[in-house]
């Protein structure tokens, strides 16, 4: 790889960016895709969540897009998806409605810049007409094993169905772990003693009274939240129980319930919806285009583009040269305000500084051979150390292979958690 041509590719074909305004031409660009993959280079930058903003603004009100979902809990962004829609079971308030957000790193979503797009959401929909349907925020995650069988317990409660008893059955199963994720997968995964057969049955039963009933227009998304909490019980239960074995099947399990998951969102809203998606890099970026394809690894932006074909997909990639992040120095750790370094040279994320110290795009798929190259590109996850960076924080990848464009910061500042996710605040 030589970063010079790239460099003078760079050149020629970025846009600058100096302000919301200037995303339209980018949101254009991606409009005719079924789905608008958008990626971040960690979890903690507040101009990946704020340019995503803007790009989702512009695919909602310009391109009718109308659902956001996102690499959250299913039950945590039911309450922002509730509120943005002013459902009759909404929270009162967006300070309420962020409660929802328990799970470490709740900054994730808990954060200032979610919460502007959120009552813009709110906003926007409260001026549609009252019969056109409402744009909704979803969480396509797996992780919420518990919580997504307590709301299909509450679900069945309330429509007073028969399977009640089932799904009773099916959290009995897992009550002597104590809702500890750990305690499952040591369990499940060392000693075969696992939970799989109640969930399956599970979501086998409600499919079927879903499709036996035919939900009321207003039942509806009830319905689909709790096909999906099933999904969840499912899938998680498998997470849990085969992450002990540390090796691709957990992450692989993750990704293609994440895209099942997107796919009954968007079944919901019709074959002719459009959706954005907002999860990492690793995950919306063709796994095929990196290392993880020789592990055996897949990820959404494969998986939807095998699915949907890859004229139906548009994924933007994320990035920066420096400034600061929100991480944690282990999981569950206080989150801190750590410094992010300059890139590597040879970087991707270093080529794009050399070729102008400013925040730019590039449409990879108007222009892909000079990006066809494999290069080292920086990823941080919710779990960091600087320090340590360039021994584990760069993936090779082909840059016009993983994304359909990239957006850059040469300058980036840490996200800004709500003050209930920010915990001690610690800087480093």
């Amino acid at each position: 790889m030589n970063p010079v041509p790239i460099a003078d590719a760079i050149r020629s074909d970025a846009v600058p960016l100096s302000g919301p305004d200037d995303y339209a031409a980018l949101a254009d660009a991606a409009a005719d895709a079924r789905f608008v993959l958008l990626g971040e280079a960690s979890h903690g930058t507040s101009e990946f969540y704020t340019g995503r903003a803007a790009l989702t603004k512009r695919l909602v009100e310009a391109h009718g897009f109308r659902y956001i979902a996102v690499e959250g809990d299913w039950p945590s962004c039911m309450a922002l998806n509730r509120y943005v829609k002013r459902a009759p079971d909404a929270p009162a308030t967006l300070e309420e409605a962020m409660r929802a957000f328990e799970r470490w790193p709740s900054w994730m979503w808990a954060n200032e810049e979610i919460a502007e797009l959120i009552e813009w959401l709110r906003a926007y929909n409260d001026a549609l007409p009252a019969a056109e349907p409402k744009v909704g925020f979803y969480g396509i995650d797996v992780y919420s094993l518990w919580e997504s069988l307590d709301e299909i317990v509450a679900y069945l409660e309330r429509t007073q169905s028969p399977a009640l008893e089932q799904a009773k059955q099916a959290m009995a199963c897992f009550e002597s772990h104590l809702r500890d994720e750990q305690s499952y997968a040591v369990s499940a995964g060392l000693y075969g003693e696992d939970c799989e057969d109640d969930v399956v049955a599970l979501l086998a039963r409600i499919r079927k009274e879903k499709h036996a009933s035919g939900s009321a227009p207003n039942d509806a998304e009830a319905a689909l939240s709790a096909e999906v909490n099933a999904l969840v019980g499912v899938n998680a239960e498998g997470y849990y129980r085969t992450m002990v074995r540390g090796d691709a099947q957990s992450w692989n399990l993750r990704d293609r319930h994440m895209v099942d998951a997107l796919d009954l969102v968007a079944t919901f809203y019709g074959a002719a919806s459009k959706g954005v998606v907002w999860e990492h890099n690793t995950h919306i970026g063709d796994a095929r285009a990196t290392d993880m394809a020789r592990e055996g690894m897949v990820n959404v932006g494969q998986l939807t583009r095998e699915r949907y074909g890859a004229e139906n997909i548009f994924a933007i990639g994320f990035g920066t040269y420096r400034g600061t992040v929100v991480a944690g120095a282990s999981w569950g750790a206080p989150l801190e305000i750590m410094a992010v370094p300059p890139g590597q040279p040879g970087s991707w994320e270093h080529v794009l500084h050399e070729a102008g110290a400013f925040d730019k795009y590039v449409l990879l798929r108007e222009h892909p051979e000079p990006y066809r190259s494999a290069i080292p590109h920086r990823a941080i996850g919710v779990v960091y150390d600087p320090r340590r960076e360039r021994f584990g924080n760069y993936v090779p990848s082909v840059i016009a292979e993983r994304y359909d464009a990239f957006v850059y910061y040469d300058e980036s500042q840490a996200l800004r958690p709500l003050p209930a996710a920010r915990g001690t605040v610690t800087a480093r």
